[in-house]
């Protein structure tokens, strides 16, 4: 099982045992296991198998846990998640996918209202009768009716593209092993950076398609075939996605490897240009027209003009080779023609990190710990950004314990620049919080002494359109805020965006110069790629921030790089790419 497995597997457990209404720290314990799993990079099977380590390493998993995660590593099943399973009704699931819905509430309308489905659900809200449950009311009805739709929709069963990420790279990985396998490269979604992917897509490129096949059937993850051809093979991979494994000749790798990674919609535009120059373009290459020829027909071999490569493919229609991220029929192949494609951003061009939280609120990591995991990761800078006082279930920070540790991070800076060549310097920041009723939850006589300061929404997600606009366009005219935080609240597949005029949110960052955050954490990605584009057009920086409340939440910067990447943003739109001196010039701190 991957990590995305087994984390998906410890967040199903924490939310069955309080339907259940157990013990409270046990939630705890395997919600955070679930998150620190969710987070690794590195395989837990890989961890178990290096001798001179242990699972109990890892923060968070005792010696329970650890035998759970090798019961989950040996057999793919846990017998206490069958258990809960056996125990509780089905319907349960399916309601918790409501946003706002937790296992309690869950638990008070089957118990209470014999709720069955999310139809049933839906038409209890109508009746009124949902409000009458107690510990709902009126407004909790209607924002359950409005939710209703939201897990109704099928697009919330795709996996995040993190969770497919690390099923490609093992699948990947096992592919290549194989002595039949020149090459393998994933394609579809995947590689064009959704923030979901539906199936997986896998090219190979090999001298024998049967073993090729035996290969893929043998990977310790194919739950099941769906379909094997000479050339195609659809297994069950983990978490229940469909893998398509298609193997090609060398010669058509590159026609393949485009026309598989798509979009749709961009391949029907790259085929129409194709036409116009009496050419078509398929999966086999592309092949010049003779008249009358049907453009979908597979033309003889030895007839492709190209197909080896994506780019000769792409020179093949006169344009240069256009990006996967950008690969979704908006305005690339114009771009492309006109030769003004971006030159996309990079995870090696970003130079910091600026929101992140340590154990001063709801991290998991120390200050030390979090500037150490930094350095490793060759930052030059970072900012802490530990909750205001508003956020009280995070024990966020009020003046006092804010200003105490600011002195902390001074004398960190102090420490680190002892020789004169500091690895990394560490900027004093704060998230604050938007007030349901306006302004900020920190004086913004304390805010003027920090380097950077987030502001963010986390409370009266309900509230009214024009009044959550009018919150956060308050913070962007604040002079002390740099950046505001996730701007829309989003959780994909788990809540949607509140109310908010995001168009009047950017015309207001570039009236004021303030900036807006593409947050990297995988179930966040906010600003979206289209509000990122917008965002840019309007003159707005952005800053790519990981939202790391451990150190290997710093990771996930990757994930809004790509994000980034599909908004067509280039290193200069992005604030953390500058030097420390460019970055101090560019928001007024040098």
């Amino acid at each position: 099982m991957t990590n995305a497995d087994i984390a998906a597997a410890f967040d199903h457990i924490a939310d069955l045992i309080e339907y259940q209404g157990g013990n409270v720290f046990r939630v705890r314990a395997y919600r955070n296991a679930a998150r620190t799993i969710g987070s690794m990079v590195e395989s837990l099977a890989t961890v178990r198998a290096d001798p001179s380590r242990t699972l109990t390493d890892i923060e968070g998993v005792g010696a329970d846990l650890a035998a759970k995660i090798g019961t989950l590593l040996d057999t793919g099943r846990l017998p206490l998640l069958d258990e809960l399973q056996r125990e509780i009704p089905a319907v349960v699931f399916e309601l918790m996918r409501v946003p706002g819905l937790g296992p309690k509430k869950v638990k008070a309308l089957v118990d209470e209202l014999g709720i069955d489905s999310l139809d049933a659900l839906e038409q209890a809200c109508r009746d009124g009768r949902v409000q009458e449950v107690k510990g709902f009311g009126a407004k909790t009805e209607a924002a359950i009716l409005e939710n209703i739709g939201f897990a109704k929709s099928p697009e919330h069963n795709r996996l995040l593209w993190s969770e497919a990420d690390a099923i490609v790279q093992q699948l990947l990985a096992w592919l290549r092993e194989c002595p039949a396998v020149r090459r393998a490269e994933g394609a579809g979604s995947w590689r064009r950076g959704r923030e979901t992917v539906g199936d997986i897509d896998v090219l190979v490129d090999g001298d024998d398609a049967a073993r090729v096949m035996d290969h893929l059937v043998a990977w310790p993850e194919c739950a099941g075939v769906l379909l094997r051809g000479d050339t195609k093979t659809s297994i069950r991979g983990p978490r229940g996605v469909q893998v398509d494994l298609r193997v090609v000749d060398e010669d058509s790798f590159g026609a393949a490897w485009q026309y598989f990674t798509g979009s749709k919609e961009h391949n029907v535009r790259l085929r129409s240009r194709a036409r116009d120059r009496r050419l078509t373009i398929n999966e086999y290459g592309v092949f010049r027209l003779e008249p009358g020829a049907d453009a979908d027909a597979r033309p003889t071999k030895g007839a492709a003009v190209a197909g080896r490569t994506e780019e000769d493919v792409y020179a093949s229609v006169g344009l240069p080779w256009i990006p996967p991220e950008l690969r979704e029929a908006g305005d690339e192949i114009a771009r492309a023609e006109r030769g003004t494609l971006p030159e996309l951003v990079t995870l090696d061009d970003i130079r910091g990190d600026l929101h992140m939280h340590t154990t001063a609120t709801d991290g998991e990591d120390t200050l030390g710990g979090m500037v150490r995991a930094a350095i490793d990761r060759g930052l030059a800078y970072i900012a802490i950004t530990d909750h205001g006082q508003r956020v009280t279930m995070a024990r966020g920070l009020d003046r006092k314990r804010l200003l105490k540790q600011w002195d902390e991070i001074d004398r960190l800076n102090e420490s680190l620049a002892e020789d004169g060549h500091p690895p990394i310097v560490v900027l004093k920041g704060i998230e604050v919080d938007m007030l349901e009723k306006g302004g900020l939850d920190l004086p913004d006589e304390v805010l003027a002494r920090a380097d950077w300061v987030v502001a963010s929404l986390h409370y009266g997600q309900n509230q009214p359109r024009e009044r959550i606009t009018g919150r956060i366009i308050e913070a962007i005219e604040n002079p002390h805020v740099s950046v505001i935080g996730h701007p829309t609240g989003r959780l994909i597949n788990r809540r949607p965006a509140y109310d908010v005029d995001i168009e009047a949110v950017i015309a207001a960052a570039a009236r004021t110069g303030t900036f807006l955050e593409i947050n990297a954490n995988p179930w966040r990605l906010d600003l979206d790629d289209r509000h990122a584009a917008a965002a840019k057009q309007a003159g707005v920086k952005l800053v790519i921030s990981t939202d790391a409340h451990s150190t290997r939440g710093l990771d996930v910067m990757r994930c809004g790089v790509l994000q980034a990447r599909r908004a067509g943003l280039e290193a200069k739109d992005i604030v953390n790419t500058h030097t420390l001196a460019q970055f101090r010039k560019l928001t007024g701190k040098a």
